[in-house]
């Protein structure tokens, strides 16, 4: 009965996972495209300049209290105060700080317009600051529905907000607003779904006793943001907020997908894993599964979205993007790996060791940054290809400590992944060939590349009798009818 009920909360985490971030990605696509053909390439790179400065800050602010909380198991009111008024007191220091930082950053872009657009963006992670706790909250409990439900209402408000400013020509201040905006209709509507309060005690005694673990958890998320960021970072430096925004454009898309299928793992992988870790060889069955089930997902998914990057930028936002297309193609081929890595960072979270992830991002960050800087002058095009394999050959790092804490072997990893690696290969590669007739008619080589894929990929599934395939067509044919 335990081992059923798990299956369900996980199946039903994965689900509503989905619903979030499928439902708000397809927001942000279709509001995107909007601002696109708005906006230019250096409206974009100028807030993708200074986002790395408002993550940074942001990942300060939070300091990793979130995941510990959930590593406490049942989090008492006293951690959940303490780690509250931690993180506001935090979030304003920090935004004090960057606000008289403001006129070196923009130095450092050699853009003086940066000032004031710095100092109005980073706002928006003193706002986080107050619905942190209320995230740890629904996090623990799983309400997944509540936190689709949050997501999809601040997408809406605040892209509806973005559009109308750029319409009415205030270019990247309305940006700026749409992410300001996010922020604070997220926080609202965290207070409004999650029952706890905080009270008037600065009492930090427990905010201390969970920095041990929180802590190297800070400074993981310290060195992933830099990790995530630090083409926005190196190619303002170096080549101004055109290519900037150029870049930002492609990686857009691709964060699209791949966190749609990355918020569907993040949101359930921990709590569940959590739940197991006494038990290893449970721990490595449901640790199987979930690579399956992303491995089905991701692969086609994403390695599809690179095939049709050309066409689709052509279609949607126009001429003026396609020299984003060939970034995205690569990016993709990083995105359909990325909810693994993720798989693999919480199944270290969920085993307490908070300093593996530390270390093993921290080395990972340092090689990314290294070559990045030392391959800037062969161009955008080498950089991205580092940033690619780097990220895809560091899974092995991420493999032997998976096999080191909990004995989940590599070949048992490559039985689960490969197949669906191997499927959307071959059926990529065939609908490639099969639809050049197509390639000076864009909309039609994309809606039948989109077409041909899925068709033969599910075809392909189900022929193969893929149990993960049949699980999900049951399990949503369960929840039909009941």
């Amino acid at each position: 009965m335990e081992n059923s009920d798990l299956r369900q909360r996980t199946a039903r985490g994965f689900m509503w996972g989905f619903l979030n971030n499928g439902s708000m990605q397809l927001l942000g696509a279709v509001f995107g495209i909007i601002l696109l053909r708005l906006l230019t390439q250096e409206d974009y790179g100028k807030i993708a300049m200074l986002m790395v400065f408002s993550q940074i800050a942001s990942a300060l602010q939070e300091s990793g209290f979130t995941q510990a909380l959930c590593n406490l198991g049942h989090p008492t009111h006293r951690d959940y105060n303490s780690v509250f008024w931690c993180n506001i007191g935090i979030s304003f220091f920090l935004y004090v700080i960057l606000f008289f930082l403001a006129p070196a950053i923009a130095r450092f872009y050699h853009d003086p317009s940066l000032v004031w657009l710095a100092r109005y963006l980073f706002l928006g992670f003193f706002i986080s600051s107050w619905g942190c706790v209320q995230n740890a909250w629904l996090f623990i409990h799983m309400k997944n529905r509540e936190m689709a439900i949050i997501m999809m209402a601040a997408m809406l408000v605040s892209s509806l907000v973005g559009v109308g400013m750029a319409l009415l020509g205030m270019a990247y201040w309305g940006l700026a607003t749409q992410s300001i905006l996010f922020i604070l209709v997220t926080a609202l509507l965290r207070w409004h779904y999650s029952p706890w309060r905080p009270t008037l005690t600065f009492d930090l005694a427990p905010a201390r006793r969970m920095f041990g673990f929180s802590s190297k958890l800070l400074l993981t998320n310290l060195f992933l943001q830099l990790n995530l960021h630090a083409f926005s970072v190196l190619l303002g430096r170096y080549f101004g907020d055109r290519l900037a925004g150029v870049y930002a454009n492609a990686r857009k898309w691709c964060d699209m997908g791949a966190n749609t299928i990355n918020g569907m793992v993040s949101g359930v992988a921990q709590p569940v894993l959590t739940q197991v870790r006494t038990d290893r060889e449970r721990y490595c069955q449901v640790t199987r599964k979930m690579l399956r089930f992303i491995s089905f997902i991701s692969f086609p998914s994403m390695l599809g979205m690179g095939l049709v990057s050309r066409e689709f930028l052509l279609v949607t936002v126009g001429p003026k993007w396609e020299s984003s297309a060939e970034l995205m193609s690569l990016l993709c081929i990083y995105g359909a790996f990325y909810p693994i890595a993720t798989l693999y960072t919480q199944l270290t979270i969920s085993m307490g060791r908070s300093g593996v992830n530390l270390f093993s991002t921290m080395f990972q960050c340092l090689t990314i940054w290294g070559g990045l800087i030392a391959l800037h002058g062969q161009g955008m095009r080498w950089m991205v290809v580092y940033f690619v394999c780097v990220n895809m050959s560091w899974l092995l790092v991420w493999q032997w400590w998976a096999h080191k804490l909990v004995g989940l072997r590599l070949w048992h990893v490559v039985l689960d992944v490969a197949p669906f690696l191997v499927f959307t290969l071959l059926v990529l590669g065939f609908t490639w060939w099969a639809t050049l007739p197509l390639r000076h008619m864009p909309l039609a080589l994309l809606l039948s590349r989109i077409a041909l894929a899925a068709v033969l990929y599910a075809g392909i599934m189900w022929l193969s009798g893929a149990k993960i395939m049949k699980e999900s067509i049951d399990y949503l044919r369960h929840k039909q009818t009941d």
